[in-house]
């Protein structure tokens, strides 16, 4: 099944694979009506804050320690001035707890002494900051500034190459090669959507191909279950059984388990 789907796509033009990956993100916007930023935050500091915290760990788990961090730390100047310690203590749940500590306090005296403590909202002065690379700096301008921007993470980076959107591994090369695909003021909720649909349909090491709605237009389509049974069962999230619906297929072959399953980072 898999060699077959592959071969559908073998001789795809590159305008024939614009219009097929446009379509699957009209596709992923009708799939996934919910997919939304899952990093709580009410400024632009804020999430450039709990992106940093997301690393290696869940946005639920930053989402319990943040409230209690954004309480605390209001400005960059109090990120500057923060007690070592007592800052690894808050975001001892987080993981990697010293390391994202450092960066936050070097994070506010970045922003104290180069931009009069305002975090900026221009990609090439974002990533100039601690703790922030390229993928922190699209979520920021994506989500706290309105500015489109695709961000690459493990999800986007496996669901665009089962997509046959891109053949790379290198985040950089697969923002400006999906850059290319799709239009500009779709990029931050493509992202979204991608995140989603890989939590929850296409998954690492078994996706449900057979549950899932761009099975046609997917060329990796026969990597997991192709059944409505077998497939329906790795549904995972609040809206499994809509996934579903929207699939075509029964919804009561999702266990009530897939609903209540914490999805994955």
């Amino acid at each position: 099944m898999l060699a077959r789907s592959a071969k559908r796509f073998a001789g795809e033009t590159p305008i024939g694979r614009k219009r097929r990956a446009r379509k699957m993100a009209r596709e992923l916007a009708e799939t996934h009506p919910d997919a939304h930023c899952e990093l709580d935050f009410t400024t632009p500091l804020e999430l450039a804050v709990a992106t940093i915290l997301s690393a290696q760990t869940t946005d639920v788990r930053v989402n319990e320690v943040t409230p209690r961090v954004f309480k605390r730390y209001l400005t960059p100047a109090d990120y500057a001035a923060a007690d070592r310690a007592e800052l690894e203590e808050v975001l001892r749940p987080t993981g990697f707890f010293r390391a994202k500590t450092d960066s936050l306090i070097k994070l506010g005296q970045a922003l104290v002494e180069r931009y009069d403590s305002v975090l900026p909202a221009k990609l090439d002065d974002l990533v100039s900051l601690p703790g922030i690379g390229r993928k922190t700096a699209n979520v920021i301008l994506g989500n706290a500034f309105g500015v489109p921007g695709i961000t690459v993470d493990t999800h986007f980076r496996r669901l665009t190459n089962r997509f046959g959107w891109v053949s790379e591994d290198d985040p950089v090369k697969i923002e400006f090669q999906v850059a290319d695909l799709i239009e500009k003021r779709d990029w931050t909720m493509l992202s979204h959507r991608v995140i989603f649909h890989g939590r929850r349909v296409c998954h690492s090491r078994k996706p449900a191909c057979g549950a899932c709605t761009l099975a046609p237009m997917c060329p990796s389509y026969g990597t997991g279950p192709t059944d409505a049974a077998g497939a329906a069962k790795l549904l995972k999230g609040p809206r499994a059984r809509e996934l579903a619906v929207h699939a075509g297929v029964d919804p009561s072959l999702v266990p009530a388990a897939a609903i209540v399953t914490p999805e994955a980072p």
